[in-house]
């Protein structure tokens, strides 16, 4: 299954975000900020990776259901979802 770039600007999006959250988080950790600080900011950078994953997994399972690209099967998009847990 290839992903469409287009359908995928706003996990783009999303990722880029992450990215900048956790190179925040990294700055945190080096000025010596608060336990309680960093462990919400990198929540949020894991929140927000796995809403990209699973996005990813819809967009893969919606073309599936669509008959987009029958060579993706049930088992593979359940492993992938899987994999995100």
């Amino acid at each position: 299954m290839e992903l469409d770039p287009t359908d995928m600007k706003p996990v783009i999006n999303r990722l880029r975000r992450a990215q900048g959250q956790l190179a925040a988080v990294t700055r945190m950790i080096e000025e010596g900020r608060d336990c309680k600080s960093v462990v919400t900011q990198l929540a949020a950078v894991s929140r927000a990776l796995d809403k990209a994953g699973f996005a990813i997994v819809a967009t893969g399972l919606q073309r599936c259901l669509k008959q987009e690209d029958p060579s993706v099967d049930q088992a593979e998009l359940e492993k992938l979802f899987l994999s995100l847990a």
